[in-house]
C-alpha cells in the first residue's frame, strides 16, 4: 500500500469518529517536534509511558485482590508513587493498565485515574464470557477516561473464548465505545485472533510487549509481525526481553525487523515503573528504549517514546 493511498484511508477514517476521545479509528499522522534532543531542556516532545500497573499491596482492605488473582503482588505501586516518580523522570503522562490480580473489579483503577487529574488514563479488563460483562464494560468506559479493552491470551486456562460469539461481541462492544483492543498474547494464539483484527478494520489494535516473541517460535511470531499489513495495529515496545534471560536471544533485530514493517508512526513505548521504581530508574528505562531504537531518525525516536501515544490516547490532536 502507498503512502499517500494509507494517509488518504487514515484521514477517512478520522472524519467518522464520534467521540471526543475516541481511538478506535484514530490515525498516527507524521508530527512535527522542534529541538534536537529528545528529552533535553530545548526539546518540546512528550514523554508518554503507555504501560505500567498500580497495584494497592496485599495491606489495604480497600482493594483486596480478586479470589481468582493469578499472583498477588505484596508491595504497593501507587498512583501516588507513580506521579513522583513521573515528575522527577519528566514523564508527561501515562496509561495504567488495569492488572490481571484485580480481575474485573476496577475500583483501584478508577482510584488511580481520579489521582491522576488527566495526566492518567486507563486500559480495562473484563472477560468477554462472564455474564455482565458488556454492560459494565460500558459503565466504566462512560464514565473514567478509558482508552482501551485488554484481551489476554496467555497460556491454558487463561484464554478469551475463541470458540463462541462472545469475543466478538466484546470487540464490537468496544468498538461501539471508541475503545482500542488492547492485545496481551503467545504467538501460539495468534492466527485465532487474526479474524476480529481483520473483521474489525476501523478499530485501533494494540499488541503488547511486541507480541512477545521470545514465548513462542520464530514461525508463530511471523503471523504477529504480518499484522502490520493492517492498517489498524500499533506495536508496543514494552516488556523487553533482556538478553541476560531465557532464552538469551538478542532483541535488537526483532525490534528492527517490527519497525521496518510496522514503522515508526504505529509505535508506542511503555515501561519503567513498579514499586521499587524511581524518578532517575524510571529515566533510565526510556533512556534504555531511546538506545534501543537508536538506528531511527531523532524525529522518529521522539514520536515512538511520547508523541504517537499522546495521539493516540487523546491528549493531542494531530499537527
Amino acid at each position: 500500500m502507498s503512502r499517500c493511498l494509507l494517509k488518504d484511508m487514515m484521514q477517512a477514517d478520522a472524519m467518522k469518529i464520534s467521540r471526543r476521545r475516541s481511538i478506535g479509528v484514530l490515525g498516527m499522522g507524521l508530527l512535527s517536534v522542534a529541538g534536537e534532543r529528545i528529552f533535553g531542556a530545548e526539546s518540546k516532545s512528550a514523554r508518554v509511558d503507555t504501560h505500567l500497573h498500580c497495584f494497592a499491596g496485599d495491606n489495604d482492605p480497600r482493594f483486596p485482590y480478586h479470589a481468582k488473582a493469578p499472583y498477588r503482588p505484596a508491595r504497593p505501586a501507587t498512583p501516588e508513587h507513580l506521579l513522583r516518580c513521573m515528575d522527577g523522570a519528566g514523564v508527561d503522562r501515562a496509561i495504567v493498565v488495569h492488572p490481571e490480580p484485580y480481575q474485573d473489579d476496577h475500583r483501584y483503577l478508577r482510584y488511580c485515574l481520579e489521582r491522576g487529574k488527566g495526566r492518567l488514563k486507563g486500559t480495562c479488563l473484563f472477560f468477554a464470557d462472564r455474564d455482565g460483562a458488556l454492560a459494565q464494560l460500558e459503565e466504566l468506559a462512560r464514565s473514567e477516561a478509558i482508552v482501551a479493552a485488554r484481551v489476554h491470551a496467555y497460556a491454558p486456562g487463561r484464554l478469551p473464548p475463541f470458540d463462541s460469539p462472545a469475543l466478538r461481541n466484546y470487540w464490537a462492544k468496544a468498538t461501539d465505545l471508541g475503545l482500542a483492543i488492547q492485545l496481551h498474547f503467545e504467538p501460539r494464539y495468534a492466527t485465532l485472533l487474526e479474524p476480529l483484527i481483520r473483521e474489525f478494520r476501523e478499530t485501533r489494535v494494540i499488541i503488547d510487549h511486541l507480541g512477545r516473541p521470545f514465548q513462542g517460535t520464530p514461525e508463530e511470531h511471523e503471523t504477529v509481525i504480518s499484522w502490520a499489513r493492517y492498517p489498524n495495529t500499533v506495536m508496543k515496545l514494552s516488556a523487553i526481553p533482556k538478553r541476560r534471560s531465557y532464552p538469551h536471544r538478542d532483541i535488537r533485530p526483532v525490534i528492527r525487523r517490527l519497525f521496518s514493517e510496522y514503522g515508526s508512526e504505529r509505535f508506542i513505548y511503555g515501561g519503567g515503573f513498579g514499586s521499587e521504581a524511581t524518578p532517575s530508574s524510571y529515566r533510565a528505562a526510556f533512556d534504555q528504549a531511546q538506545d534501543l531504537i537508536g538506528f531511527l531518525s531523532v524525529s522518529d525516536q521522539q514520536k515512538v517514546l511520547g508523541e504517537n501515544a499522546d495521539i493516540l490516547f487523546g491528549w493531542r490532536s494531530r499537527s
